[in-house]
């Protein structure tokens, strides 16, 4: 009997014991999130997160921001990180990059957590699996992920659903984005982007064609002269065309494995009124794999992340100086610090996105990103963020 008793007695103080550190380690992890504590991210949180599948993760981190499971980042943005583009102010100029929220889901929290404007998609009219699985590869060597989803959408009407949801709630005032696809088996590419543009056009900050991913067969060739041509004269007229007074935006994504020639094609196509979009999104994932590492350096699909960042700012600069920096581009590849966001400013980019870099180092990264660019304009003697656009350029 002294036994049993004394062996009841430790399993409850075991289990008291169990409670108590558990309650620790949760307030402890709660303390750090809510501080935004860059080394626990680091340290702790994101080693657990990347011991799951890539796409489980993906996934997880969306559910995450859906459900606003983050506390809202405390970070004040800085008076020089306002900027106005397109007639549509940005508290800040880094935005969450198409591709992370491919279903419109998590667009509140992800501005919660201290982006400045959320790019959703990219939307299919008709809903789609996407290729098979696994098709997300994480090179954390090299700081880069390979993906090849293929479009995988909830189709244009459940995601208009939740993002004329998300407009109506007053208590919502950020800046969004919707990138347009085409499905995989379409007979009519271009009706896809046009059906996009209607549909979408009463509820978007701003709309991209998305023509550059390299994981839906044929769709790069949309980037050719004549082919960019017919899209663009069909594209820009659905816009102009639309009901009312709200006309947004209408954005081109390109790829950063053009040729010479397809960039003089590209800027060519642009100078003409009835192809004249409002600006372009530099650059979607690349089809190169120079200097990876590991054992799906291989894989077939679209390289995002660090291996990127120099040819999409290159990109930028190119098809800056190439429209007389007429046309705002928004920067995205391989932005990890504060210097890589500038430095594509520098180059011509009036705003910024990332992905890779918030699936490697997590919320906190934002912050950072902005406090360093922030610091960096400053120092250069730049009030604003448009007052750098452009200024490496010769």
């Amino acid at each position: 009997m002294g036994t049993a008793s004394t062996t009841k007695q430790l399993l409850k103080k075991l289990t008291s014991c169990v409670y108590v550190f558990s309650g620790g380690i949760g307030l402890f992890s709660a303390y750090n999130i809510y501080n935004e504590n860059e080394k626990f991210y680091e340290a702790i949180v994101l080693p657990a997160v990347h011991k799951l599948n890539p796409e489980t993760a993906h996934n997880l981190g969306v559910i995450t921001s859906k459900y606003k499971l983050l506390p809202k980042t405390k970070y004040v943005d800085g008076n020089s990180l306002e900027t106005e583009v397109w007639g549509l102010k940005f508290k800040n100029p880094i935005g969450m990059a198409a591709g992370f929220d491919k279903q419109g889901e998590a667009v509140e929290g992800l501005h919660d957590i201290g982006f400045g404007f959320v790019e959703v998609g990219s939307v299919t009219p008709q809903p789609q699996p996407g290729n098979s699985k696994p098709r997300v590869f994480r090179l954390t060597e090299n700081q880069a992920i390979i993906n090849r989803y293929g479009f995988n959408s909830d189709g244009h009407d459940e995601v208009y659903k939740r993002l004329e949801s998300l407009k109506q709630n007053k208590t919502f005032n950020g800046v969004l984005g919707i990138n347009l696809g085409k499905n995989k088996e379409s007979s009519d590419p271009v009706d896809d982007y046009v059906k996009g543009i209607k549909l979408f056009g009463e509820i978007a900050d701003y709309l991209v064609i998305n023509i550059s991913s390299p994981n839906t067969p044929g769709l790069r060739d949309w980037q050719r002269k004549e082919q960019l041509e017919e899209l663009l004269r069909q594209v820009v007229a659905a816009r102009n065309s639309l009901p009312g007074t709200h006309k947004p935006p209408l954005l081109v994504k390109l790829a950063p494995d053009l040729t010479s020639n397809e960039k003089k094609d590209i800027a060519q196509v642009l100078t003409k009124p009835e192809c004249a979009v409002d600006g372009l999104v530099i650059s979607n994932t690349t089809v190169g794999r120079d200097g990876l590492t590991g054992p799906y350096k291989q894989e077939s699909g679209g390289l995002s992340g660090a291996p990127l960042s120099g040819a999409s700012t290159e990109l930028i600069a190119e098809m800056y100086s190439a429209t007389k920096g007429k046309i705002p581009i928004i920067g995205v590849g391989g932005v990890f610090s504060g210097e890589d966001a500038y430095n594509k400013i520098l180059a011509g980019a009036s705003l910024i996105q990332l992905y890779t870099a918030f699936i490697y180092h997590g919320p906190p990264r934002v912050t950072r990103i902005k406090k360093e660019l922030d610091d960096l304009l400053q120092k250069d003697g730049f009030k604003s963020v448009s007052e750098a656009v452009g200024k490496g350029v010769k």
